[in-house]
């Protein structure tokens, strides 16, 4: 394999929330572009957490009246802005449920878990199935015994997830990860870094990541 077409090492570190849809689009649309682009790249991926709602109480909150507290949202913009997330979603192979998903959780355990599979060599796993358990299946991903069942589907031994819930493991990770990227001024995801230095923020179209993945392939060759 020649220089130029030896595939360029890429670190992408993807900073997001588990109950956020733009998240789960733009993971989509990223992934379609390396699939475009997997004889260019070899990709490190990482998933960086990021809580759109620290405060939440564990009980959660109704996703509609949340919305209209925190944006100030009416029920049209709330039906239009679900019908927007929907077909972005439904181009891109991803479901959002019908109705489901009806409240809002925090999502700091599911952060802990989700280092902990890093470890594992299952983060990326983790991260599908708690995706769709939230936006598909409308499950409350707060829940532990949730929790521990969604690790098992992904490949995750029950009992060693119940034992990371149950104490404190990974939690300082969590909320260091967190402040760092906070710091490095990331305020809204998702945000994809690559290579700790270009940023592509938000929820994009797949051609959007592709064009920018071969702009930092082709400067990395020279």
């Amino acid at each position: 394999m020649n220089a130029a077409t030896e595939r360029v090492a890429l670190r992408i570190d993807f900073v997001s929330d588990v109950v956020c849809p733009w998240c789960a689009i733009g993971l989509a649309a990223l992934e379609q572009a390396l699939e475009r682009l997997r004889d260019a790249v070899q990709v490190e991926l990482h998933f960086q957490p990021f809580e759109l709602n620290p405060q939440m109480p564990a009980e959660g909150e109704d996703i509609n009246e949340h919305l209209r507290h925190k944006y100030g949202l009416n029920e049209a913009q709330l039906e239009q802005n679900r019908e927007r997330i929907r077909q972005r979603g439904a181009e891109l192979g991803f479901v959002f449920g019908e109705g489901k998903r009806a409240r809002i959780y925090n999502t700091f355990d599911a952060h802990r878990l989700l280092d902990w599979a890093g470890a594992e060599g299952r983060q990326a796993a983790l991260k599908h199935a708690l995706l769709r358990a939230y936006f598909t299946d409308g499950e409350d991903v707060s829940d532990h015994a949730t929790l521990v069942r969604i690790a098992e589907a992904a490949g995750l031994p029950a009992e060693r997830a119940r034992e990371v819930l149950e104490s404190d493991a990974y939690a300082d990770d969590v909320r260091a990860h967190e402040q760092m990227f906070q710091r490095a001024g990331i305020n809204a995801v998702p945000a994809v870094i690559i290579d700790r230095q270009h940023l592509i923020a938000g929820g994009q179209p797949v051609e959007v990541f592709e064009r920018a993945l071969r702009e930092i392939v082709a400067a990395k060759r020279g």
